[in-house]
């Protein structure tokens, strides 16, 4: 059972990377991108959407365990008692 999951893992990841070398290959029409007035460099199409994708595969983890911390119910402070 073991090996046909990791076999299925290994299956989707290349699926995964087939998929993004494919993408990266359709789009390789340079833009510019301008921001708040800036105009970055010239680059193909792709990496900005890439970069955007793994932005947010970072920031949502993050904020599910800011917000998982967050919900933790707090420990009841027993107080100390003077003998």
């Amino acid at each position: 059972m073991l090996r046909v999951r990791k076999l299925l893992l290994l299956v989707l990841m290349l699926a995964v990377v087939l998929a993004a070398v494919v993408f990266i290959l359709e789009n390789l029409q340079p833009v510019t991108l301008v921001v708040l007035g800036y105009a970055g460099p010239q680059m193909p199409v792709a990496l900005p959407v890439i970069v955007a994708f793994l932005v947010g595969m970072l920031i949502g983890p993050v904020l599910a365990l800011i917000f998982r911390l967050r919900r933790r119910p707090k420990r009841p402070t027993v107080p100390n008692r003077a003998v």
